[in-house]
């Protein structure tokens, strides 16, 4: 591996540098997809270590994310199905979660980047320890507005419009929205992600190709990249690789 360490810092300057900085995603969304498998193969890694080595993943990502000037980043971190899974790695992930967000409020680079963070997802399911180091990491960065970093968590793409369908209904029952008026724009303001430009890019990672009800409204023209390697072994030149193929496509709306 060390022999090959250098050849991919040379490819990794090479697509760079071939780059179009006017032809960026301004909005990527990642589907974080293999820490389990990435334990499995490890032979006895405990689950919550591949998650622990996928989380070292997404902080070189959003590094790589903030060198490149992206501006928005939508991950895909916690599903309602993954609610399902055995109750010591649902709560080993929980533990993870609140001590990276308690870290989010102290993370230089990230108030230096003025990046701001918000939880998206149905967060009324999370233990309140979680929702607190959620709070606390969104109000340290609820100022800035250059970047921005959305975690998806206790996430569900068809329950977020069940969602915007049961606030529009309110707003209509309310008196405050007449049904003619209902819109895809309408909608729009009601999702999790309302105010943000949909994601031009949507990457997941560990070979499966489908989004797994990832944002499944805004994603209706977004481009979609699969890439064969497991999140935790997610290399920069794996990443640019995915920027270099989005400027390559000829984008279409409709058919």
């Amino acid at each position: 591996m060390s022999l090959l360490k250098p050849l991919y810092t040379v490819y990794e300057w090479y697509i760079s540098r071939n780059l179009r900085p006017e032809n960026m995603p301004r909005h990527v969304a990642l589907i974080m997809d293999g820490n389990r498998r990435y334990s499995k193969i490890q032979g006895d890694m405990d689950p919550i270590e591949g998650h622990k080595r996928g989380v070292n993943t997404l902080e070189k990502v959003l590094d790589w994310c903030i060198d490149l000037g992206l501006e928005i980043v939508t991950v895909y971190a916690f599903s309602i199905e993954n609610f399902k899974r055995p109750p010591e790695e649902v709560k080993g992930l929980m533990e993870l979660f609140k001590y990276n967000f308690e870290s989010i409020a102290q993370n230089k680079r990230i108030h230096k980047n003025e990046v701001k963070l918000k939880a998206v997802g149905k967060l009324e399911l999370l233990p309140d320890d979680v929702r607190e180091a959620i709070r606390v990491a969104e109000e340290s960065t609820s100022k800035y507005n250059k970047r921005q970093v959305n975690i998806a968590i206790g996430y569900d793409g068809r329950l977020e419009i069940v969602d915007a369908m049961q606030k529009i209904a309110n707003q209509v029952k309310d008196g405050k929205l007449d049904p003619k008026d209902i819109d895809e724009k309408v909608v729009n303001e009601n999702l999790y992600t309302a105010g943000l430009v949909d994601p031009n890019l949507i990457i997941r990672t560990s070979g499966e190709e489908r989004l797994s009800g990832f944002l499944l409204w805004q994603s209706s023209y977004s481009e979609l990249y699969f890439c064969d390697s497991l999140w935790p072994q997610l290399r920069k030149v794996d990443f640019l690789r995915a920027l270099r193929d989005y400027q390559q496509r000829e984008r279409r709306f409709g058919v």
